[in-house]
């Protein structure tokens, strides 16, 4: 054989090892498993075969742990017990689970802080909720869910009071207003309301009720459904005085809290996704939340 024409015959060789080489690496290359629909509203998505059911990579295993605040308030809960499955975000809670393939008694409640719950830093919880709205600052420091309900922001004020009589944003600007430290509500005073007066900021709701009661505050600014209980059962002379628009492209939307990158976040999500999908996610609202009624929107 000529040596040109060996030294072609080689070099042929060599390329088709290296062809070879390179084709079965890429066959055991890892593929993206992502389950259709099953994409995280925040962090990475999660393939369908890490969302197996009942065996997911929980905080405990075999239990799903799920935070809360301490007291827990109605509507969103009853008698202040998270596990019996009363109130909505209760029945949420335990609908998320069991699409997850955790019944009722792989559950397990934590307490963790409204002003906590998203903060930086590792969680004791699988997911929480306690009407957390999902917003690109939280985002920042833990995962969310896909929204679970959309929100609108009210207030409530003593009636009689200076407040009581607001027909619009206008008027509720000379009042002293409160709101709970770290919420949506608070974020709704500032930069929707704008008072002159500097608004009183509570470390929970209960504070705020009583200093509304006490006249501490003219008005307070809450989650429409919370407002109709505060105002039927818990302040009964206080009355909810109108809604606020929603000002965004978008609804503000109350998510489930994850920790930052979790495993979790696209199982959950997909979880949330069939539950508004199928209609649960609306039967429940309409189950515990049917109180809270049209009011008229303050422009």
């Amino acid at each position: 054989m000529p040596p040109a024409l060996a030294r072609r015959l080689a070099g042929a060789a060599s390329l088709a090892t290296v062809l070879l080489a390179a084709s079965a690496l890429a066959g055991c290359a890892p593929q993206d498993a992502a389950a259709p629909g099953a994409t995280a509203a925040s962090g990475a998505s999660t393939g369908a075969a890490d969302c197996a059911k009942g065996a997911l990579a929980t905080h405990k295993a075999g239990t799903l742990t799920i935070g809360t605040d301490k007291p827990a308030y109605a509507p969103w809960f009853s008698d202040d017990a998270p596990a019996n499955g009363k109130g909505f975000e209760s029945a949420v809670a335990y609908a998320v689970a069991e699409r997850l393939g955790y019944p009722k008694e792989k559950v397990s409640w934590t307490v963790s802080p409204f002003d906590k719950a998203f903060a930086p830093g590792a969680k004791d919880f699988d997911f929480d909720l306690n009407q957390v709205s999902i917003n690109d600052d939280r985002k920042k420091a833990v995962d969310f869910s896909s929204g679970y309900y959309d929100v609108h922001q009210a207030v409530v004020a003593l009636k009689g009071s200076k407040a009581a009589s607001a027909k619009s944003l206008a008027d509720l600007r000379g009042v002293k207003l409160g709101a709970q430290v770290g919420s949506t509500s608070l974020a709704a005073v500032t930069g929707q309301i704008r008072p002159s007066v500097q608004p009183a900021v509570f470390d929970s709701n209960d504070l705020a009720k009583t200093a509304l009661k006490n006249g501490q505050i003219d008005a307070l600014v809450l989650d429409l459904p919370t407002a109709f209980y505060v105002t039927g059962a818990e302040v009964t002379d206080a009355q909810v005085i109108g809604q606020l628009q929603n000002t965004g492209g978008s609804p503000e939307q109350f998510g489930l809290v994850l920790d930052k990158g979790s495993a979790l976040t696209g199982c959950v999500t997909g979880a949330v996704d069939s539950l508004r999908a199928d209609g649960t996610l609306a039967k429940l609202e309409k189950q515990w939340l049917s109180d809270a009624v049209s009011a008229p929107v303050l422009g």
